[in-house]
């Protein structure tokens, strides 16, 4: 990623160098102009990956599912169909005729019929027919099919993009590789260990705490005492980041493969967050994937999807009690919030050391909000 080029788009120009040495953070106005936020939905979440639903939930054939995209933030009604063959679609779920929603609860159906009108669609979303309609002309065009998404799984989930040709590897890529020896096929999704919290913050303040270990000692003390924080390494990808968390002796840490690039180390997690809102926190119990959904600038629901592949590890080392480490980073991100409104603060500097993922962040924040 390189220098970016800013501009003024009816706000603050949101410019962060990248040499993280003399850097300044994002300037506190993204988080607290109304503008910033609105600008935000379609130039960046709507440009990128966003989580869709657990594979769990979809997938058998002739299977409809209907979904909202990232509620409360992007609203985008959507429907997951998937044909005889197997093949697996994401739709819009309205109607090209007046709008209506065509999918109003999970079903199995060789079609799609929209219930105001009659109209039909393929599980591919292309047009069959529609009533009393013969006297229309120059019908039916390529916009009466239902508009299609691309659609990628990955760990138990869909994901998904409204806008944009960037491409699911760019984001995924580095995961996928550096994991490839993780049986994903295995995992359970557990709704009874999945759960919803709300945070009174900016989305953006809550992501960038995650990206940075910096506050462990300080914020988190059993974590802590699972981490070795002198080992504590953070890797930056393009669209994603890293941060290793090594396990200090006789605590939980993964058995990792002789194929495995980490073999040797004792790591008790790895935490990936992929931009701009989807944190992957992989144990040696399985994955809490957590989406972070923006509610408005001052308010955050993060999902936490609990998928289980060793259930005898449960409640061990750094994975151990998340609803802990959880509301531990509420109670400081919140505080946050409430400080960047004070006169006496714009913006701060970053510790090259530990600070690596939050300014890679601001980073991409900028480059998106300028393009």
């Amino acid at each position: 990623m390189g220098k970016v080029k800013s501009r003024n788009i009816g706000m603050r120009t949101w410019l962060v160098d990248p040499d993280i040495s003399i850097a300044s953070t994002l300037h506190k106005d993204y988080y607290l102009q109304a503008a910033a936020y609105e600008a935000s939905k379609e130039r960046i979440f709507a440009n990128t990956w966003q989580w869709l639903t657990c594979t769990a939930l979809s997938g058998q054939p002739r299977r409809c599912h209907p979904t909202t995209l990232l509620p409360g933030m992007l609203n985008e009604p959507l429907v997951i169909t998937t044909s005889d063959d197997g093949t697996m679609h994401c739709l819009s779920n309205v109607c090209t005729h007046r709008g209506a929603l065509v999918v109003k609860e999970t079903c199995t159906q060789a079609h799609l019929r929209c219930p105001y009108h009659g109209r039909m669609f393929s599980l591919d979303g292309r047009f069959r027919s529609m009533p009393e309609f013969l006297e229309v002309k120059d019908f039916p065009k390529e916009t009466d099919n239902l508009a299609s998404l691309p659609v990628m799984p990955f760990a138990g989930s869909l994901f998904t993009r409204l806008a944009g040709s960037l491409p699911f590897e760019a984001f995924f890529g580095e995961i996928m590789r550096r994991l490839n020896w993780l049986p994903f096929e295995t995992f359970t999704y557990r709704p009874n260990l999945s759960k919803d919290y709300h945070v009174k913050a900016h989305w953006a303040l809550y992501c960038e705490n995650y990206l940075e270990g910096f506050h462990i000692p300080f914020v988190h003390p059993a974590l802590n005492q699972a981490l070795d924080f002198g080992s504590y390494t953070t890797e930056l990808y393009e669209y994603s980041s890293l941060q290793l968390g090594i396990a200090k002796d006789g605590e939980d840490c993964f058995d990792l493969p002789l194929g495995s690039p980490d073999f040797g180390k004792k790591v008790a997690a790895y935490y990936y967050f992929v931009f701009p809102n989807l944190m992957f926190n992989f144990y040696p119990w399985g994955l809490s994937l957590n989406v972070v959904q923006p509610q408005g600038p001052e308010l955050t629901k993060v999902s936490f999807h609990a998928f289980v592949g060793d259930a005898a590890r449960l409640r061990q080392g750094a994975g151990g009690d998340v609803d802990a480490t959880e509301l531990e980073d509420e109670e400081v991100v919140e505080k946050v919030q409430a400080g960047i409104r004070s006169r006496f603060y714009q913006q701060g500097r970053y510790s090259v050391r530990h600070e690596k993922g939050t300014h890679h962040f601001h980073r991409l924040i900028a480059a998106f909000m300028n393009a």
